[in-house]
C-alpha cells in the first residue's frame, strides 16, 4: 500500500511540471524573457538589429521591450550563464560552453559557415589609424603602420584565428615584410602605442599587440576599448585630441559615410559572426530574423510563444 502511495504522488507531481511547461532541469517555459542588449554606441547592436530587420532598434532604445538589460559584452555573457530566462547576443570570438549558441535562420553559429556565407548574421571587423600628418612624431607612425601591416600577415592572421574570429586571406609571414618597416629594428620600450573602439574586437587587438611588440622594438601597447563609436572619434573624430585620443581605433561594423576619413586610414582585419545566446537549460536551440525582432519589440514575451 505505501509504495502504490509513493507511486501516485510522483505520478501527480510529474503531470504538475508538465502542465505548468516545467523541463526535467526545471526550466519552465511560461515565464517571461529577459532581454540583454548592447548600448547605442556598440557596433554589435547596429550589426544584430540591421541583420534581424530591426534598424530602426540600432540607435534607439525607445522602440525596444519594457525592461531591457544593457550590458557589455563580457556583461551580457556572464549574465546568460546564470539567468535561465535570458536572451542576448555577442561576438563569435566570445562565445564559450557556458552558454548555448542558437541557429540562426536554421546555420548553427561557427567558423565554417561564416567563411562559406551561409550564417546570415555575419559583420566585418574594422581598424582605423590617425591621419597621416596626425601623429606626435614620425616613430608613433611607423610603429603604427608596421602594426597595420603585421595583421594582414599570416602570423597575424593565425592569432585573430586563435581568438575566434575569421581571418582575411594571407600569404605573406612577418619576415617576408619586416625590412620594409625599419622602425621595428630600433628600441621602441620608451614608446605607447594607444588602442581602443570595439570592445568585441579588445581580445583579437590585446593578442596581435602583444605578439607584435617584441617584433617591433617592444613598444609599450595600451588598450582602452569602449565600443565601436570611439574607434573613430578618439583617431580622427571629435575626440582625436583629447585625453582618450587613440592611434589605432577598431570598429565591429562597416563604418558610417560620418566616419569616413582620410584615404588609405581605414581597412579590415577579420570577419565575425553575431551569435544570439540563451542560458544551457533552455529548451531552444534555433531562432529566426522574425523571432528575434518580435523579441526585442516586445511582440512576444514568453518562451513558450517560441517553443509552440
Amino acid at each position: 500500500m505505501k509504495k502504490l502511495v509513493v507511486l501516485v504522488t510522483v505520478f501527480v507531481f510529474a503531470l504538475t511540471l508538465s502542465a505548468c511547461g516545467n523541463t526535467e532541469a526545471g526550466w519552465d517555459s511560461t515565464n517571461n524573457i529577459t532581454v540583454y542588449t548592447r548600448d547605442t554606441s556598440s557596433g554589435t547592436r547596429a550589426g544584430f538589429m540591421g541583420g534581424i530587420g530591426f534598424d530602426e532598434a540600432e540607435e534607439d532604445d525607445s522602440v525596444l521591450v519594457d525592461g531591457f538589460v544593457i550590458k557589455d559584452n563580457t556583461g551580457i555573457l556572464n549574465s546568460i550563464t546564470t539567468d535561465e530566462y535570458g536572451i542576448g547576443y555577442i561576438s563569435l570570438a566570445t562565445l564559450n560552453d557556458d552558454v548555448k549558441g542558437l541557429a540562426f535562420n536554421g546555420v548553427e553559429p561557427s567558423v565554417p559557415n561564416v567563411v562559406n556565407n551561409t550564417y546570415d548574421l555575419k559583420r566585418p571587423f574594422n581598424y582605423v589609424t590617425r591621419a597621416m600628418d596626425d601623429y606626435a612624431n614620425e616613430t608613433e607612425k611607423n610603429i603604427v603602420l608596421a602594426f597595420v601591416a603585421f595583421m594582414g600577415t599570416t602570423d597575424g592572421a593565425d592569432i585573430i584565428t586563435n581568438e575566434g574570429a575569421v581571418a582575411l586571406e594571407s600569404t605573406e609571414t612577418w619576415d617576408d615584410i619586416a625590412a620594409e618597416h625599419p622602425v621595428c629594428a630600433q628600441d621602441n620600450s620608451d614608446v605607447v602605442i594607444r588602442f581602443g573602439g570595439s570592445d568585441s574586437i579588445q581580445k583579437i587587438a590585446e593578442a596581435l599587440s602583444s605578439a607584435f611588440a617584441p617584433k617591433c622594438g617592444n613598444f609599450v601597447p595600451e588598450h582602452d576599448h569602449t565600443g565601436s563609436s570611439d574607434g573613430f572619434k578618439r583617431t580622427q573624430g571629435s575626440e582625436k585630441d583629447g585625453d582618450n585620443y587613440k592611434h589605432i581605433g577598431f570598429a565591429s561594423r562597416p563604418f558610417k559615410d560620418s566616419e569616413a576619413g582620410e584615404a588609405g586610414t581605414q581597412g579590415q582585419l577579420a570577419w565575425d559572426a553575431i551569435v544570439v545566446i540563451v542560458n544551457l537549460n533552455n529548451e531552444l536551440n534555433s531562432v529566426t530574423a522574425a523571432d528575434l525582432k518580435n523579441i526585442y519589440s516586445g511582440e512576444v514575451t514568453t518562451w513558450e510563444e517560441l517553443l509552440d
